[in-house]
């Protein structure tokens, strides 16, 4: 097999329903960008204005320029009773920038009875009319059908009439969605090789859910069964128990299958992106994640290691870098990071072969101090710089103290004093905030900034807190991780250290450091990936 399946990520929206899942909308920005570099078709960014950080994400994404992905707006067919043309949320959907967008309807009759409450013949025509409402308004539209495979097994012959009923409305494609989870891998293929079969001419696709462990494994048997979409979430995030990963179905399709799943060399990039979004997240990457974990090709000890040593093919399915991974040879402890050369280029630095290794072994040794730098971009890109000796700092600390108070109403107040040195000169500088690190960022500011004024339009995004020795309780080491923006590009920095305020500052200076590297366009990588924007 060599066909391509088109790649519809939904993590922004059904993966953001799982359980302490929350990015903002800037991170989300970052999110699709790593997607768009992946080669993802399309990026699923929710309904454009069911809450105020939905609309935001939406006026940010309608300033961005993606190299190959497309964004996808995503809503629900017409309320019972209402015309298309007057419900509010089709309205928004039509308005939007998004040229793709996918409407989901109901299609068991379950939900029908218990949950809408509407007969048989006004859902269909719900659904009909929704899509063809989209399409008049100039939409390219993808229809998701609901609760599929459990409307499959009560009455086909309905399930059928609401896949016809959208095809009729001109949806470019029907999704057939394992919504519950409830269904088996032959179950799945023989029902999508029926649905292929009846719909000769309509594009179909699979949006499977984990509850049976058999999510990755439903979709790959709806892609042998026709399946020609395939819907899943970075690392099988999603409610319940998470969506199909789509980390191990691009793999799987790519490798197993050879189906073309991503453009030119790009999945290369899966590692990556999946640690990414884990990091940006605040979750630990799962070692054991199937292509993509640290321990994915991880060999300890004994025959194991002498049969990768003498032949990788012996104890490995595939080659580790062909996803951007890397072999561990526990036992003697090697280990690399061959993704240092590309990162510098990309940012413009020239390094030589000595600059990477000292760069190489300098991210050893901080990883083994708890630091990760996956959504810490411009951390790394500034330890890229130190290695090649260009960096500069924007000032020399001499001290910095922070003091908290609470007085007996509840009401605290934080104040904060540094003491820096700038171009030769000692700066002393007091503040206040609604915290030691807002505080802190104030007195940095009304230093560095009548240095580098741009520094004015710097905004903190985010910011996230992790324990890496939850054992030592409150007086773990702390991971801290910054998210900044200036309107232009956003970045992510990290600091480590036993004391959260200093975990803090270290993270803050480095964003602000991050801030004033000098920009210059790259040129364009040799897969058409996008430059001069921060990885």
């Amino acid at each position: 097999m060599n066909h391509t399946v088109q790649i519809y990520d939904a993590t922004l929206r059904d993966g953001m329903q799982g359980e302490g899942m929350s990015l903002t909308a800037h991170e989300k920005v970052r999110v699709a960008h790593k997607l768009d570099d992946l080669g993802v078709d399309l990026i699923e960014a929710g309904f454009p204005a069911s809450n105020p950080k939905e609309l935001e994400l939406f006026d940010l994404l309608g300033q961005e320029t993606f190299d190959h992905a497309q964004i996808v707006a995503f809503g629900m067919t017409r309320r019972r009773g209402v015309a298309a043309a007057q419900d509010e949320n089709l309205q928004v959907l039509a308005r939007c920038f998004a040229g793709v967008c996918t409407l989901v309807g109901k299609t068991w009759d379950l939900h029908l009875e218990k949950v809408v409450k509407v007969g048989r013949e006004e859902n269909l025509a719900m659904i009909q009319e929704s899509v063809a409402y989209l399409v008049e308004a100039g939409k390219r539209v993808i229809y998701d059908a609901e609760h599929f495979f459990d409307a499959w097994r009560s009455d086909s012959a309905y399930a059928l009439d609401c896949l016809r009923a959208a095809a009729a409305g001109g949806a470019e494609r029907v999704v057939l969605c394992d919504t519950n989870g409830s269904s088996l891998p032959h179950q799945v293929g023989s029902a999508v090789a029926e649905v292929v079969s009846v719909l000769e001419g309509v594009p179909v696709g699979i949006h499977c859910h984990n509850d049976l462990e058999c999510g990755v494994a439903n979709t790959l048997a709806a892609v042998l069964n026709g399946a020609t979409q395939v819907q899943g979430t970075m690392n099988g995030i999603g409610e319940r128990t998470g969506n199909a990963n789509l980390v191990s179905i691009i793999g799987n399709l790519q490798f197993k299958l050879g189906i073309d799943a991503l453009p030119g060399e790009r999945i290369i990039r899966l590692t990556e992106t999946a640690h990414f979004v884990d990091e940006l997240l605040n979750q630990v990457p799962n070692a054991t994640q199937p292509f993509v974990g640290r321990n994915a090709f991880a060999h300890k000890g004994g025959l194991h290691v002498a049969g990768v040593r003498a032949d990788a093919s012996t104890f490995e399915h595939m080659e580790p870098e062909l996803v951007g991974n890397e072999r561990q040879l526990i036992v003697s402890e090697l280990a690399g990071r061959h993704t240092v050369a590309e990162k510098a280029r990309s940012a413009g630095i020239e390094m030589d072969d000595a600059a990477a290794q000292r760069a190489i072994d300098n991210v050893k040794e901080l990883e083994a101090r708890g630091y990760q730098f996956e959504a810490a971009d411009g951390s790394f890109e500034l330890l890229l710089h130190k290695q090649v000796g260009d960096y500069e700092p924007l000032f020399t600390l001499e001290s910095w103290r922070t003091i908290v108070e609470q007085n007996a109403q509840g009401h605290v107040e934080c104040t904060a004093t540094i003491k820096i040195w700038v171009e030769g000169e000692r700066y002393v500088r007091s503040a206040e905030g609604n915290g030691p690190v807002n505080a802190l960022d104030a007195a940095l500011r009304s230093v560095i900034a009548e240095f580098h004024p741009h520094l004015r339009d710097i905004e903190l995004t985010d910011y996230k807190v992790r324990l890496l020795d939850q054992h030592h309780g409150t007086g773990a080491t702390t991971r801290v991780l910054v998210q900044s923006s200036d309107g232009q590009r956003s970045w992510g920095t990290i600091g480590v250290a036993q004391n959260v305020i200093a975990a803090s500052w270290e993270a803050l200076v480095a964003s602000f450091e991050y801030a004033e590297l000098p920009r210059q366009a790259q040129p364009a990588a040799d897969d058409g990936s996008p430059a001069g924007r921060p990885a």
